[in-house]
């Protein structure tokens, strides 16, 4: 899963990043954005060919955040005492699915869970 440190990371070409993209599409699995994290980037698609193309493609599924991940999310900022619904949502879906989320943002993805499997970039 990525979440909005990546996809900006991905979009600056950032070498760490576009390596674990190009490594997960080598193995065959599918790239995960929850569809809070495309608001926090998409300011552009002109301007934004690596998005455009990234979120276009079929390796990758935008995940909506329905109401029932919506009520999980909002839980979860209450429980742990934090406000952002979109870094609570990446949770929820991480864990629903098991995934693994490459962030730039590992410290405020483990306050909402110190389980969470991360990959900091």
């Amino acid at each position: 899963m990525l979440d909005a440190g990546a996809l900006v990371g991905f979009e600056r070409n950032d070498r760490r990043v576009v390596g674990l993209v190009a490594r997960a599409l080598h193995h065959g699995d599918v790239l995960v954005v929850p569809a809070g994290v495309v608001g926090q980037v998409w300011r552009d698609g002109a301007r934004q060919v690596h998005l455009v193309r990234l979120l276009g493609s079929p390796v990758c599924h935008v995940v909506a955040l329905d109401d029932t991940s919506a009520r999980a999310a909002g839980q979860l900022c209450g429980a742990s005492g934090t406000t952002d619904v979109i870094d609570a949502s990446v949770v929820v879906v991480a864990r629903q699915r098991g995934l693994r989320v490459v962030t730039s943002d590992p410290d405020d993805l483990r306050r909402l869970d110190p389980r969470l499997d991360v990959v900091a970039v």
